[in-house]
């Protein structure tokens, strides 16, 4: 066996799997990193729109990561932004068609927050940070382990905001009705943004408080 497939790491080596699994934890790109917030208060009122954001969100950042990691060499350092930008909104207008054309009634809720997600920091940040030093693989575990680790915080915030505002997940009823007419209410304020910002407050916190090594950072 030659020295070269000696050296060649595995698929999924222990480094590779940590791209895919820190972003869940320690190393989460809302919680930790302070990124994709906007988003995370704007579709997370409801449990479908916040699914189908956070899996078009690890689409997109896994697949540039890609591109712009089999591309790095060739791009020129002046331009390296312009041709990020370029990749990241034909992925987004790729996703934002497919979303139209499978789940229409969705892609209504999510309206222009789709259309942002080029905007979105933790793509640009992912393709600045990782893609643009590492080859593709490694890139592309990084890209999707940041999109779970983002959707991740999306559907917790989105459960809590649509169980208690609207007593329902994924539009089914789950709050039974003879609560209802025991008195129970809804609580409006939680599909309200703000009701989004402290559950996500909140989580940051129960976060930090188990895990003491992040405020030490």
């Amino acid at each position: 066996m030659s020295t070269k497939n000696q050296e060649r790491e595995p698929i999924f080596s222990a480094a590779n799997l940590k791209l895919l699994t820190g972003p869940l934890n320690l190393n989460n790109p809302i919680t930790v990193q302070v990124l994709g917030i906007c988003s995370a208060l704007a579709v997370t009122a409801k449990m479908k729109p916040a699914f189908v954001m956070a899996l078009s969100v690890t689409v997109v950042t896994g697949f540039s990561n890609l591109v712009i990691s089999w591309l790095r060499n060739g791009i020129p350092p002046r331009i390296r932004i312009i041709v990020q930008l370029v990749v990241v909104a034909a992925l987004v207008i790729l996703v934002d068609q497919l979303l139209k054309a499978f789940v229409f009634d969705v892609s209504k809720q999510l309206s222009v927050f789709v259309g942002l997600i080029i905007t979105n920091c933790i793509i640009m940040g992912r393709l600045e940070a990782f893609a643009m030093a590492n080859k593709p693989w490694p890139s592309f575990l990084d890209g999707i382990g940041n999109g779970l680790g983002y959707g991740m915080i999306l559907l917790i915030v989105a459960f809590f905001r649509e169980l208690f505002g609207s007593g329902t997940l994924f539009g089914f009823q789950i709050v039974p009705e003879s609560l209802y007419h025991m008195g129970y209410q809804n609580n409006g304020m939680m599909i309200l943004p703000p009701m989004a910002l402290i559950t996500i407050g909140t989580i940051i916190w129960v976060q930090r408080t188990f895990k003491r090594s992040l405020i030490e950072k």
